[in-house]
Order: C-alpha cells, then sequence, then structure tokens
C-alpha cells in the first residue's frame, strides 16, 4: 500500500488506450468494497465510457475538470444524503480507494471536485450533472474520477518534499 502511495499522482493527460473491460470490473469491486459509516452504503457509482458523454462531464464546472474529456474512462460519485449523514465522507473514502486501485493496475486517474463547485452559468455543478445523468432529485454529486492509461510518466513525490511540518504528535 504505501509503495501505491508513493507513486501515485493525479494524472490528467491520458493516452488513447481504452481500459480492458476486466480492469474496469476490478475497479467497480474495488469501489463497492469502499468502507461506509454503518455499513449504509449512500453512493452509487456512474460509469462513463461514451466520448460525448465523457465531454459532457467535463463542462460540469469551468475550471479543474476538462481533463475528463480526454480519459477514457471516467466513475461518477455520487449519493442519497438522506441514507447517511456522513455521505460526503463516505464518498471521498470510496474515491480514494478507487484511485489507490486504479494505480494499482496500471492506470493513472484525477479527481474533479463537484459538490460545492459551480457550473459555468453559476448553478451548482451536481445540479447539472443531475440533469445530464438522470440522477434522482435528491441525490448529490461528490466527484468525478478521470481513469485511463497515463500519456505522461509523472515520478512519486519525493519523501524529503513531503510537509511533515504538518505532523504534530500529542497536541498541535
Amino acid at each position: 500500500m504505501l509503495e501505491l502511495l508513493r507513486k501515485r499522482r493525479s494524472v490528467r493527460r491520458f493516452s488513447e488506450r481504452l481500459v480492458e473491460e476486466e480492469k474496469v470490473e476490478l475497479l467497480l469491486e474495488a469501489l463497492l468494497r469502499s468502507p461506509s459509516s454503518k455499513a449504509r452504503n449512500p453512493w452509487e457509482f456512474i460509469v462513463v465510457t461514451d466520448p460525448q458523454q465523457l465531454a459532457n462531464l467535463a463542462a460540469a464546472k469551468p475550471k479543474g475538470g476538462t481533463f475528463v474529456a480526454q480519459a477514457p474512462l471516467a466513475i461518477v460519485i455520487c449519493a442519497d444524503p438522506e441514507k447517511c449523514d456522513v455521505w460526503i465522507e463516505d464518498c471521498s473514502v470510496a474515491a480514494i480507494i478507487l484511485q489507490l486501485a486504479a494505480q494499482d493496475l496500471g492506470l493513472g486517474s484525477c479527481w474533479s471536485q463537484i459538490r460545492r463547485r459551480n457550473h459555468a452559468d453559476g448553478n451548482p455543478a451536481s445540479d447539472y450533472l443531475g440533469k445530464l445523468l438522470n440522477l434522482p432529485d435528491r441525490y448529490q454529486v461528490e466527484a468525478v474520477i478521470g481513469i485511463g492509461y497515463p500519456a505522461e510518466d509523472k515520478p512519486g513525490h519525493s519523501k524529503d518534499k513531503l510537509p511533515y511540518e504538518k505532523i504534530h504528535r500529542e497536541q498541535f
């Protein structure tokens, strides 16, 4: 696990190579194994591979998500807030498990934050995606994770560059 963390980087440039269905199935299994508070599993996952739909996802917000249009695969992580008061945390845990599973399979990934971000029209990006993806009204989108084979080789962050000043023992 630590080796995965040492290698993992956000990848925003993907090759045109498609992600094999076997790997997609493994990613979905990883998502479904994600822990959630009281095993309520408030999350839902939408798998997107259609190029036009990927472009639509990328248009959810004006900045920070355009890379999704070039990804061969995206997974939308959303939830029903009525199922659990910590749905945001549960979705976040699932998202990082997805990203680590992708890394383990030789894929790259990047998180596009949706919750509390606005679409170009000023309305919530989650509302835009809700309509686009035909989500039930009460559902909220936490993030879109773009996934694919990296078109760039980015080394992991070196240990000496880690912000150890953020570590505190016993008290702040």
